[in-house]
This record gives structure tokens, C-alpha cells and sequence, in this order.
């Protein structure tokens, strides 16, 4: 009979010897003892399952430690959904193989669950952004807060650009809710945490959110995350990162009648907003080109004027893209463009 367990941590692992041991030590390290490790590993050619089986045979929490490999490399979205589908805690948190986590990450995530019965507890964490020799820190830190009721988990994540984190890292998930709503990752692995956790906060019953710091997260030169210090950048590229944020413009659909959406719409657009932004700041470095038609095309609002009129927050600002993306293209990319030289973007 399989071992249940309270948690499992999901990690996947692909090409990662180099960073998996003081990833793993940390998540080994947990003072919370119901604890299931389960590493999914995607058919890298590096000695990163050698770790991990050293580890199994030898490390106290050995027996909880789980590998299982995919058939072929299937990229990281494939990885979480079949963590998602293999865990065996009641609770899912997953981490990156080249992240850290305190001693007292799931004990504080699970104690104020059982205190709250929350289907989601988020933890803060810190980003450490590598650029050659410096590091550039800065933190993601939530004011604590108790989403208590439907819908209030979303709301608070959509009230504002960058009001919620856009990775599926560090925070704790009830497993079946995830089961329940038949939530996977999107398979691309281009922005797919973003669009993980802006639909996972529509099915959250309650929620809650925490200012301690329980996770490290390194974002490193080059990863997909950063355009600015590049030398080189693939119109495909970009392209990838537009299809996942055209996913959750299409899937916002669903949510008609939310008090939420305007917001969510809003945020949607802001997002093309700053990928335009990148694209005319980054326009020597990408090969081949966009035009203005291909970018305005992504400004256009999926919601009627009508709709749009009769929304009780955040009218002003949609009705502005709304506007915005029946404009000639030129002219709506040179809107943007005097938008984003005001703040700075470009």
C-alpha cells in the first residue's frame, strides 16, 4: 500500500548537478516530518539522477525521497502535471532544482493551513537576478492577509500589476482542488507558472498569505525571464511567451460575471503593454522583426464596449485599451511607445 503523507514537495529535474545537492539539502532539511520528495526526472544526460538515487539510499528521510522518470525529455510544464498527478500528499508545493528553502518553510505553510482550513498558503520570497558578476536582489513580500471567501484570493491577485507572484513555486496547494478543477500546466515552457497561478487563484475557496520569506529564487543570465542584458534575441521566443499570455486572455472567458475580471483583463493587457515595450527597446537585437501590425493586434480587448461600460471597477482603464486597439497600428504602437519611454521602459 502506498505511503500517504501530509505534503510533497515535487521538484523536476533536468541537467542539474550542479545546483540539485544544496537544493535537495534544503528540502531534506524540513522540521516538518510528513513529507513525501518526489522528484521527476526529465531524461537529462548530467549525473543529476546519480544525486538523487545517492541521496535515496543514504540520507535519513531517504524512504520518502521518490524518483520517477519521464519516458523521453518533456520539458518542465509535463513535469509538474505529472507531479500533479503522482503526489501522494494531501498538499503540493513545488520548488526548482536550483532553489532554496528554509528549515521552516512547510511547518510555517502547514500551520497556518490547519489553523485557516486554506486551500492555498503562500510564503514571501527572495529573487536573486545574476547578471555576470553581480547580483541584484529583491523581494516578493505579502503583507499577511486572510482571504477568507470565495473569489478573494483572485481579487486580491488581480487589483494590481504584479499583485501575485507569477511563479508556481512556494506556496502550499490542496491537491485535490488542483484534481477538482483539472488544472495543469499549459505545455510550453515559456511563462507557464504565470499562467498556472492566475487560473489556480480562481478556484481557491480561501486563502493566505504570509510576509516571512521561505524560498530562494535564482533567475539567472540569459533565462527566459530577462531580455535586457542579451545579446541576441529569437522572434520565436517572444512569440512563446505571447501564446501564453493569448492563453489566459482566451481563458478569462470563462470568468464572465466575476467581480475580478476587469482586473484580470486589465492585467492581461498590461502584460502585451510590456512586451511591446521590450520588443521596441530590444528592436536591434531581434531577428527576424515585429511589425506594428503583428504587435497592435495583441492590444485588441476581448470584451465588448458594451461589457466594458458596465463594469463596476476598472472601466477607465479598460475602455483605454478597448480604445487603444481599434487605432491604426502605427498610431497604437506609437501610443505605446511614448507610454513606455514616460515610464521609463524603453
Amino acid at each position: 500500500m502506498n505511503k500517504q503523507y501530509d505534503v510533497t514537495i515535487g521538484i523536476p529535474v533536468y541537467q542539474a548537478e550542479a545546483s540539485l545537492r544544496a537544493t535537495m539539502e534544503s528540502a531534506l532539511a524540513q522540521t516538518f516530518v510528513s513529507i513525501e520528495y518526489l522528484l521527476l526526472d526529465d531524461c537529462g544526460t548530467d549525473h543529476s539522477l546519480d544525486i538523487l538515487k545517492e541521496l535515496q539510499a543514504t540520507h535519513p528521510r531517504g524512504g520518502d525521497i521518490r524518483i520517477v522518470s519521464q519516458p523521453h525529455n518533456m520539458g518542465v510544464s509535463q513535469a509538474r502535471n505529472r507531479i500533479i498527478d503522482e503526489a501522494r500528499g494531501q498538499f503540493l508545493y513545488f520548488m526548482d532544482s536550483d532553489d532554496i528553502i528554509e528549515p521552516f518553510t512547510i511547518s510555517l505553510l502547514m500551520e497556518h493551513q490547519r489553523r485557516t482550513d486554506a486551500d492555498v498558503v503562500f510564503g514571501s520570497y527572495e529573487k536573486i537576478e545574476l547578471y555576470n558578476d553581480n547580483a541584484v536582489t529583491e523581494g516578493m513580500v505579502y503583507p499577511k492577509t486572510d482571504l477568507p471567501g470565495e473569489d478573494q484570493l483572485a481579487a486580491f491577485a488581480y487589483r494590481k500589476y504584479g499583485g501575485i507572484q507569477a511563479l508556481a513555486n512556494n506556496y502550499l496547494i490542496r491537491l485535490q482542488m488542483l484534481r477538482d478543477a483539472g488544472l495543469h500546466f499549459i505545455n510550453t515552457n515559456f511563462w507557464e507558472d504565470m499562467a498556472f497561478t492566475f487560473e489556480m487563484v480562481t478556484y481557491a475557496r480561501r486563502a493566505v498569505l504570509l510576509p516571512d520569506i521561505t524560498y530562494h529564487y535564482l533567475c539567472r543570465l540569459g533565462s527566459l525571464s530577462n531580455y535586457q542584458e542579451r545579446t541576441s534575441i529569437g522572434k520565436d521566443e517572444i512569440l512563446r511567451n505571447v501564446a501564453t499570455v493569448d492563453y489566459m486572455k482566451r481563458q478569462s472567458e470563462r470568468l464572465k460575471g466575476k467581480p475580478y475580471l476587469p482586473n484580470r483583463y486589465y492585467i492581461v493587457l498590461m502584460t502585451y503593454f510590456y512586451i511591446i515595450c521590450n520588443i521596441l527597446k530590444n528592436k536591434e537585437k531581434i531577428t527576424p522583426s515585429f511589425s506594428n501590425g503583428e504587435m497592435a493586434a495583441w492590444l485588441r480587448h476581448p470584451a465588448t464596449l458594451g461589457e466594458i461600460l458596465r463594469f463596476r471597477e476598472g472601466r477607465g482603464k479598460n475602455l483605454f485599451f478597448y480604445l487603444l486597439g481599434l487605432l491604426p497600428s502605427g498610431v497604437a504602437i506609437g501610443i505605446v511607445k511614448l507610454l513606455g519611454r514616460s515610464r521609463g521602459l524603453i
